[in-house]
């Protein structure tokens, strides 16, 4: 289940998911709560916007209306529409196209062998990767002002966690708390 988190100023007031986030925030609005109001999307860190015109009922149902993807605007050919299969255009140099076809299955079947063995390999770092960016689209978007916030953004992005609590540490607490949480797979041996 996806679970986002709502804050009031630097105050998180919610962490749960998005219909009972809306119900509170759109208490708040209506309370007239002066307070700026920000919902995010853990462990993504995306910033997210929702509409509260109406009532409390039509917020909650705009929630669960969350629209589908949208689907392919020109028809499907030829493929594998049972696996998934989605035809794009790859872009290589003749000679690779050279080995990737003299591969056994040819092109396709190699290249989905390498993007897996890839994916395989490369799963810490992304794991990483993605911990970092998350914590810094949260950052940004709430902690942008504070002190030590760019000092903070290098260390993230250095993988220094001494140095990112550090930068951190007079941030309000529940700021701190959820910028370190979305980070905390951001660092070597963590």
């Amino acid at each position: 289940m996806e679970t986002y988190a709502a804050f009031a100023d630097s105050e998180l007031i919610l962490q749960a998911d998005l219909p009972q986030v809306a119900r509170q925030i759109k208490t708040l609005v209506d309370a007239g709560d002066p307070r700026t109001l920000l919902v995010f999307e853990f462990p993504t860190g995306k910033q997210i916007d929702l509409d509260l015109r109406g009532s409390l009922d039509n917020v909650l149902a705009a929630v669960a209306a969350t629209p589908p993807k949208p689907a392919e605007s020109k028809p499907r050919g030829p493929g594998r529409p049972k696996l998934g299969v989605v035809g794009r255009e790859v872009t290589l140099l003749p000679r690779h196209w050279e080995w990737l076809n003299a591969q056994p299955g040819g092109a396709s079947v190699a290249l989905r062998k390498l993007v897996e063995q890839a994916r395989r390999d490369n799963q810490g770092a992304d794991r990483q990767r993605q911990a970092r960016e998350a914590a810094f689209r949260f950052m940004s978007a709430i902690a942008g002002n504070l002190p030590g916030f760019e000092e903070a953004s290098r260390a993230l992005f250095a993988g220094d966690r001494k140095k990112f609590v550090t930068a951190t540490h007079e941030w309000p607490l529940d700021v701190r708390d959820f910028a370190h949480s979305l980070a905390a797979e951001g660092f070597p041996g963590e």
